[in-house]
């Protein structure tokens, strides 16, 4: 399944969190490794739930880049 991640920079690196999958989050120093660590954050979430039984999440968020004038 795919899910929007948004990512943010923090004064020590980058934070990302998943809408679609509340609670799921990770901070790393740089965005490869802040992507990275999402990446097996989201894979470890969804193993959590299949196994507490919990249903999976459809991914429902749409991300886009608005220009402003």
């Amino acid at each position: 399944m795919k899910y929007a991640v948004l990512f943010e920079q923090t004064a020590t690196g980058y934070s990302a969190h998943v809408p679609d999958l509340p609670g799921c989050v990770a901070a790393g120093s740089t965005l490869v490794e802040t992507t990275d660590l999402i990446r097996r954050a989201i894979v470890l979430h969804l193993a959590g739930m299949r196994e507490d039984g919990d249903p999976i999440p459809e991914a429902r968020t749409i991300a886009e880049y608005i220009v402003a004038a």
